[in-house]
Parts: structure tokens; C-alpha cells; sequence
């Protein structure tokens, strides 16, 4: 028979456990390496005429978290990530995180709240966008994942 005390100390710990492993938080399916990514230099390609014009919607809607070419800051991930391949985050992914929000399920920057202000055709050029640097910068090879541009 344990002893009181460590009895004590281990009921304790199997709780801190239980109630960790009940309160419902996703763990990252991926390592997402840095908070951000902001450090992590980005190729930026020679962009089509529909990526220069994602470029700037993305610019003025989504850089203050996204960070400049789409790298991160400490306020959100970057886009140029492998989290964000076409395979695992379609197109699809992108339209409804602007325009429904997202909840955080890859990084610990909060969830995402919706960007009304952005308008769908120029969700589209900033998808183009993302995908030309994701593709730019090893993240998928495949023209199919170009599919918005």
C-alpha cells in the first residue's frame, strides 16, 4: 500500500491528465517549428498578373497577422507553410476562413474572425497569390495546386 502522501500526489497528477486530455484542444497534426515563421525567409516568384493583384488584397487585408509575403508574425501563421499544401488545406479552406473565420486547430495564435471587407474576387487573387509563393518555395510542385490562378 502507497503511502498517504504519494497516494495524494499521484491522484493529482492522473487528474491534471484527465482533465488535459478532456478539455477538448486540438494538438498540431504537423510541427509547426517557430510561433510564426517571420524569421523564415520566403522566395517571392516572378507573380502572374492575378498574384501581383492578390499580392496587394493581400497587402491590405491579411499581412498585420499573415506578415509581409505571407511568412507570419506573432499575431498569425504563415501561409507559406507545408500546413497550408493544397492537399491538406484546399482552396476551399482559405474562402471559408475569410469569409466565415476559422478556429485554431494548427498554432496558438487565437482563432480567426471573419474578413467581410474582402471581396470574393479578390479572395481569389489572394489565393493565386499564396499558392504562387507556396509553390515557389517547395511547398507542392504540382500544377493542379495552381488551380485558382
Amino acid at each position: 500500500m502507497l503511502p498517504k502522501n504519494i497516494a495524494l500526489c499521484l491522484a493529482v497528477v492522473l487528474a491534471v491528465f484527465a482533465i488535459a486530455a478532456c478539455s477538448g484542444a486540438e494538438q498540431p497534426q504537423y510541427d509547426t517549428g517557430a510561433s510564426s515563421g517571420a524569421d523564415i525567409p520566403v522566395t517571392v516568384p516572378a507573380l502572374s498578373e492575378k498574384a501581383q493583384a492578390g499580392e496587394t488584397a493581400f497587402n491590405a487585408n491579411c499581412a498585420l497577422c499573415h506578415g509581409p509575403n505571407a511568412a507570419g508574425t506573432g499575431l498569425g501563421p504563415p501561409l507559406v507553410h507545408k500546413i497550408y499544401e493544397p492537399g491538406h488545406h484546399q482552396d476551399f479552406s482559405f474562402r471559408n476562413a475569410v469569409q466565415n473565420g476559422v478556429q485554431a486547430h494548427h498554432w496558438q495564435f487565437g482563432n480567426m474572425p471573419p474578413a467581410p471587407q474582402v471581396a470574393e474576387d479578390d479572395i481569389e487573387r489572394i489565393i493565386c497569390y499564396v499558392r504562387e509563393l507556396q509553390r515557389a518555395n517547395g511547398i507542392f510542385d504540382d500544377e493542379r495546386g495552381l488551380a485558382a490562378c
